[in-house]
């Protein structure tokens, strides 16, 4: 559990304004949680002991398109199990 997760039901609006801002852009697929995670991993790696909640929106609302989606490529890469020694995983890079 992260310090900040005591805030996300407050902030659900703002998550909901940038989600907005996501579909408006042609990124259908956005969601809380991940918009959340994204702050978590990124820019609140390290939580402040007196952060207040308008620090949060802040952080929410100042979230950019390309920097998520960044994020997420990265992440999924991450997640990907490949190989170069699996001929399986070789075929595919070769397509």
């Amino acid at each position: 559990m992260h310090a900040y997760d005591i805030f996300f039901e407050e902030v659900e609006p703002a998550l909901d304004v940038k989600i907005d801002e996501f579909r408006f852009l042609g990124y259908e697929h956005v969601t809380r949680a991940q918009l959340w995670e994204y702050l978590k991993k990124k820019k609140w790696k390290t939580p402040k002991s007196t952060i207040r909640l308008f620090e949060i929106v802040e952080d929410v609302l100042g979230i950019k398109v390309g920097e998520f989606i960044n994020y997420t490529t990265v992440e999924a890469y991450m997640d990907t199990e490949f190989s170069l020694e699996n001929a399986e995983d070789m075929k595919e890079l070769l397509k």
